[in-house]
């Protein structure tokens, strides 16, 4: 099988890559040309520079595939400029999706996120079937990644052949950026977490969703949405894990939802629109902990097979890659 993959030298785009190239995919990896490509080194695989905002870049890799892989999204909860995540996210999935049709690629897998469902502020577990819709969604990138999805139903709803993969939060090895939930585990080994808010996620081990991908094109139902989850935990949870793997401390101190949006407020205006740095807290972040992300992977289970595996593998792996690769200083004992 030929597979023209998007967004393999990102988190779990990389897993992603890997997952194919062990089942002998022949893999096509689109590569901005300023992406560093250590995730996707020593694969067996033709890498195409190319970039969301340009979607015809990719026209002539994508010819001759038999799949099309769509893993990249711009996935940022602060950005300057809106606009660039709008036209990435969403103009970017919609022109591909037209051209893997005018190119006759015969199956698309859309990676979607499990924030466009429709969650609630009293930690209600969701799945597929919740009632949600755009104005529920906070921020661009939550409004980005909706507004993509429905480009994708509408797709398959035409007859083109596209399922629908809605990972939760994937936890494991080698987030080099890292992202937004990396940045959990970094800040956690760099002792920059005194503190905590009342909110939940759903954590994932990206290997089995990487497994999915792969799943998908064999078993999934074109139009269908599929979340892909594991634990749902609450952030002490979380955090109350990493300290039993680390020894370092958790923070038992619980900070109210008002105090962290005025520090986010401060933070954000300072480090973000007077200094153009990416800050620490974002308003949009403590918007979105006031609703727990809990979900349910049932119906992945059912149709797909998809395995919801206890997360303290992927915790302990994610902790000791991050360790390895120098985001934090090495611990006075090593993970358990």
């Amino acid at each position: 099988m030929k597979v023209f993959l998007t967004g393999s030298t990102g988190f779990v785009g990389n897993h992603v890559a890997h997952a194919y190239a062990s089942e002998g995919a022949e893999l096509r990896l689109l590569a901005r040309s300023t992406s560093k490509l250590a995730a996707i080194e020593g694969l067996a695989a033709e890498v195409v520079v190319g970039d969301l905002r340009n979607p015809e870049s990719s026209r002539t890799a994508l010819r001759g595939c038999d799949a099309l892989v769509h893993v990249a999204a711009d996935y940022r909860l602060w950005v300057r400029d809106p606009k660039e995540m709008y036209s990435a996210n969403v103009d970017g999935t919609r022109e591909l999706l037209r051209i893997a049709r005018e190119e006759g690629v015969a199956k698309v897998v859309y990676t979607s996120s499990v924030a466009t469902m429709g969650f609630k502020t009293d930690g209600t577990i969701v799945d597929e079937s919740t009632a949600v819709s755009l104005a529920d969604m906070i921020g661009p990138y939550k409004r980005s990644k909706f507004m993509a999805e429905q480009v994708a139903i509408e797709a398959a709803q035409a007859g083109q052949h596209v399922m629908i993969l809605n990972p939760t939060t994937p936890i494991g090895a080698g987030d080099a950026k890292p992202t937004p939930t990396g940045r959990i585990t970094v800040d956690f080994l760099n002792r920059k977490f005194p503190a905590y808010v009342d909110t939940g996620l759903n954590l994932v081990d990206v290997s089995e969703v990487a497994r999915m991908h792969l799943v998908a094109l064999e078993s999934g139902t074109p139009g269908e949405r599929y979340i892909l989850g594991g634990e749902n935990l609450t952030l002490k949870q979380i955090l109350d894990r990493m300290s039993a793997i680390t020894g370092l401390p958790s923070p038992r101190i619980k900070v109210p939802h008002a105090l962290a949006m005025a520090f986010a407020f401060f933070d954000e205006t300072i480090t973000g629109k007077l200094r153009g740095k990416e800050p620490r807290a974002t308003v949009e972040a403590v918007r979105m902990g006031r609703k727990c992300m809990f979900a349910s992977s049932g119906k992945a289970e059912r149709d797909l097979g998809f395995r919801v595996l206890p997360v303290y593998n992927a915790m302990r792996a994610a902790i000791e890659w991050f360790l390895a690769n120098g985001y934090a200083p090495p611990l006075k004992r090593k993970p358990l």
